[in-house]
């Protein structure tokens, strides 16, 4: 295959000036040989330089940068496997008290009976469990618990404890203590 390269036109002398003065010169398109092209530098295979399980294709026109003036860049995409992670081995929620939280299965165990609990009473029993006799404030609960995002105050928290201990049963319901003013704590019976 041959590629085109251009050179300027032949022109005699006397109309080099003129036209000079006039116009830019006009170039032509001339085959040019393999052979005649100057070296390029060897760029080595980019599929030899990826992970062996990579996958990679174009990217998205609109993930690229456009400059005014200058063609559409073209760009790839290089979709890597996360590494595998060997399997930790589970670890026991800590004990305090009759009241057990299984952080995988998602349950809380009152004397060995599950709790039917919502989304965001089983995230307030575990912080308080996980937490024992630590004084929590509201304001710490709702930014714990529910997040930064949480549009609330205290009261939404006073709620949450109130269906809490309802749901442990009358036996332990004592078990979270209002600390008045300042917010609750989890204190399990003595002796566990």
């Amino acid at each position: 295959m041959t590629n085109l390269r251009t050179v300027p036109a032949s022109s005699s002398p006397a109309s080099a000036s003129a036209s000079a003065t006039l116009a830019p010169p006009r170039h032509r398109l001339r085959a040019v040989e393999p052979d005649e092209l100057p070296p390029l530098r060897t760029v080595p295979p980019v599929a030899e330089l990826l992970h062996p399980q990579a996958t990679w294709m174009p990217a998205p026109a609109h993930s690229l940068p456009a400059l005014p003036g200058r063609p559409p860049m073209i760009g790839y995409l290089v979709l890597v496997p996360a590494p595998e992670e060997p399997a930790a081995a589970p670890v026991p929620a800590p004990s305090a008290g009759p009241v057990r939280i299984d952080a995988e299965e998602r349950v809380a165990y009152v004397d060995g009976a599950p709790l039917d609990l919502t989304y965001l009473e089983f995230e307030l029993l575990a912080h308080l469990v996980a937490h024992p006799h630590r004084v929590h404030t509201r304001d710490q609960l709702v930014t714990t618990v529910w997040g930064y995002g949480h549009v609330g105050d205290g009261r939404t928290v006073d709620v949450h404890v109130a269906r809490l201990r309802r749901k442990m049963g009358a036996e332990h319901r004592s078990s979270i203590v209002t600390v008045r003013r300042v917010g609750y704590k989890y204190a399990p019976p003595a002796g566990h």
